[in-house]
């Protein structure tokens, strides 16, 4: 029986007990598993439900091992365009095209109002990086103090955020890895190059880190799922699988073993570009080294030399990735490494990622079956012609309804083959022999 739950236990305590919660009965319905194991996976940290205690109306996704890949998709200002109207229509048309979680990464504006203008409109996982705003309130970031950072994850946690990207591995440890490096790029992660400032300015460690404990007890506080950040991750694939990368992969690990002990959830967030021969060890040794916990992934990224089709590029290593092991692909759209995204390149990023999410499940262990049989129904209306049923299975019907109305054949097949359709023309020839 599905038992409500209160503030004062979180969901993977709760697990532990052996407690089938509402959102654990949910996503084993969704996911196709029984909940007993899927209890088990969340008590052991290898599945993440995000799920803010103050959030009733949420639809819950579950993140990581047996579940089918997500789609995270990231919105909100930028110092130089705010448009909240125009935000709030990007979380509709991410949530419209198959997002599974949205993010708000505003640097401009009303930051409050913006937060929780955008969850207001949506049922999904929400989630932040508080860092943002801390750094914003100020005239620079290197004045932000502990406090200033971890009044804003309260602020947060406060308002309902689900889940929660802290870059606590970004410490002295890793930031000595990346001065004796040898990257292009050095920092790409905003909230990671925030902190190297400050630490750089102070003089001290990242208070993310060095007050770790105290994080967890106001994340736990509101049942948040932390997202441990990348900081250190490569920003093109010429700095992918260095010292400075791995230093913080070792960090992430004891970390996230240190929010499962404290009964929180937490996911680990790894890099954005590496060369396709590179993103199998990236993903199995990240899975390794903090034990299955679930794995986000911007991209990652297998070229630097196509700006205006990285979405494209992020799919190619999304799915690579999704194959080895990575759960949570963030969206990439077109305007990646260009400008803020329009609503219209939201759309795009979404569906492409879509796509990349659903190639790795049709390999993944848990959802290679369920994944499969709808490749499998498609060929079947496919071969019957069957233009209704192969719309209701397209990732993106609209597109598909334009493109075959656009040019419409004078024959039950496509207007590409017409009356010499190979499939009319052999189901034929097989009829008549």
């Amino acid at each position: 029986m599905a038992i409500e739950r209160g503030c004062k236990m979180t969901l993977m305590d709760e697990a532990r007990k052996g407690r089938i919660t509402p959102e654990i009965e949910r996503v084993a319905r969704d996911e196709g598993i029984k909940p007993e194991k899927l209890a088990r996976l969340v008590a052991e940290g290898k599945v993440v439900i995000p799920r803010n205690v103050r959030r009733e109306d949420i639809v819950p996704r579950g993140i990581g091992k047996f579940m089918s890949t997500k789609i995270n998709a990231n919105v909100g200002t930028s110092r130089e365009y705010i448009c909240i109207e125009e935000e709030i229509e990007k979380v509709r048309v991410a949530e419209k095209y198959g997002a599974d979680a949205i993010m708000d990464l505003s640097t401009g504006g009303d930051l409050d109002r913006i937060r929780k203008e955008l969850m207001n409109h949506t049922k999904l996982p929400f989630g932040t990086v508080p860092i943002y705003q801390s750094a914003m309130e100020k005239d620079a970031v290197v004045n932000m103090t502990s406090d200033d950072m971890f009044n804003t994850v309260r602020k947060h946690a406060e308002d309902g955020v689900d889940f929660m990207t802290i870059h606590a591995g970004v410490n002295l440890n890793s930031l000595e890895r990346l001065k004796n490096s040898e990257r292009i790029l050095d920092v790409v992660s905003r909230g990671g190059a925030f902190l190297i400032g400050w630490m750089i300015h102070n003089g001290e460690d990242n208070p993310f880190y060095r007050e770790f404990d105290y994080l967890l007890e106001i994340l736990k506080e509101y049942d948040v799922t932390i997202s441990l950040g990348d900081g250190m991750r490569p920003g093109c694939i010429n700095d992918a699988s260095d010292r400075a990368k791995f230093m913080e992969f070792i960090i992430l690990g004891e970390l996230t073993r240190r929010a499962r002990e404290a009964g929180v959830q937490a996911m680990v967030e790894g890099p954005g570009h590496v060369p396709l021969d590179e993103v199998e060890i990236s993903v199995t040794s990240m899975k390794k080294i903090t034990d299955e916990a679930p794995l986000y992934l911007l991209g990652p990224l297998v070229t630097d030399i196509a700006p205006g089709y990285d979405h494209i590029v992020g799919a190619i290593g999304g799915a690579v990735a999704g194959m080895h092991g990575a759960d949570f692909i963030c969206m990439v759209t077109p305007s990646e490494h260009l400008a803020l995204p329009g609503v219209d390149h939201i759309r795009e990023g979404v569906i492409i990622t879509k796509i990349a999410a659903h190639v790795a499940d049709t390999v993944k262990e848990g959802q290679r079956e369920r994944a499969r049989e709808l490749d499998r129904q498609m060929a079947i209306a496919r071969k019957e012609l069957n233009w209704e049923r192969q719309f209701e299975l397209a990732i993106d019907r609209e597109r598909a309804e334009e493109i075959w109305h656009g040019r419409k054949s004078r024959t039950k097949a496509c207007s590409m083959c017409g009356d010499i359709c190979a499939i009319q023309l052999v189901k034929s020839a097989l009829n008549k022999s």
